[in-house]
């Protein structure tokens, strides 16, 4: 069967019909990686991967960044687990975000593989920040072409961070890790050329030389115009479910409507490159 492309949603996600991920010859994988510079999110599911073979997979994407917060799997650091037990009723990821926008270098993208789902429930939604920026007003797009973003990540997993007041901060380490970045709060992508509003709920403090006070009415703006669902697709997970997302176009949220069922997921991080 050929590979296909189906879109997801209007402006971000395709999903890979026809695929197995284990021979996966140059021509498909080419189709693949110009999907996601042009959709953001790629989609296959009823995979059979071995750890191995999920790390072999990730790496023709480039190199792996080791995750510093998440357990990893075993004998494999290049994976992370992204999990939540049938007890525990915080979830990872349960708000809009960008991976690693608090890095000096963001990762490129994720390759997060199911491994074991909820009956119902547990999707995750995906946003496009291409088509979000392109809904902004011209003399808004201006000003934000002029505005840098400080990012961190330490409110989320330090020692007195959110999740430590969780069920889930037996589950993290990291603790003491300190993370400060600042980025152009309008990238441009590096393979489609289009503007990306970079800036997201979870890891965004503040504009640069502006005060946090001062930022928040017109973050909270662009939050919302990014929660809009007419940018959203939405992946329902199954054991096999594979998903490549780019961070740098794309935000996500885990939706956490499973409480007293596990669900595990296996993470591996691509590592990016200097944003402009």
């Amino acid at each position: 069967m050929a590979l296909e492309l189906r879109p997801l949603g209007k402006h971000v996600g395709v999903e890979a019909i026809g695929v197995d991920l284990n021979r996966l010859d140059d021509t498909d994988f080419g189709r693949m990686t110009a999907a996601l510079a042009e959709h953001g999110v790629v989609f296959v599911r009823d995979q059979q991967l071995t750890p191995e073979q999920h790390i072999a997979f990730a790496r023709r994407w480039g190199a792996i960044d080791i995750n510093n917060y998440f357990p990893a799997n075993g004998g494999h650091p290049e994976i992370a687990e992204v999990r939540k037990s049938e007890t525990q009723t915080t979830n990872i990821g349960g708000g809009w975000h960008t991976d690693h926008s608090y890095d000096q270098v963001p990762a490129m993208g994720s390759v997060l593989l199911a491994r074991e789902t909820p009956p119902q429930g547990g999707d995750t939604l995906f946003a496009g920040m291409s088509a979000a920026f392109d809904a902004l007003s011209p003399g808004l797009q201006d000003t934000l072409r002029g505005l840098r973003a400080v990012h961190s990540a330490d409110h989320i997993y330090s020692h007195d961070g959110i999740y430590a007041q969780t069920d889930q901060a037996a589950d993290l380490k990291g603790h003491d890790i300190r993370t400060r970045a600042v980025h152009p709060a309008v990238i441009r992508h590096p393979v489609t050329g289009r503007e990306i509003l970079y800036v997201n709920p979870a890891f965004t403090l503040h504009f640069e030389g502006w005060a946090r006070e001062e930022s928040m009415p017109l973050l909270a703006y662009l939050y919302g115009v990014g929660m809009r669902e007419e940018f959203h697709c939405r992946l329902q997970w199954s054991p096999g479910s594979l998903a490549i997302w780019d961070n740098r176009s794309t935000w996500h949220c885990a939706m956490n409507d499973y409480q007293g069922h596990r669900r595990l997921m296996h993470r591996i991080t691509i590592s990016g490159q200097p944003l402009h």
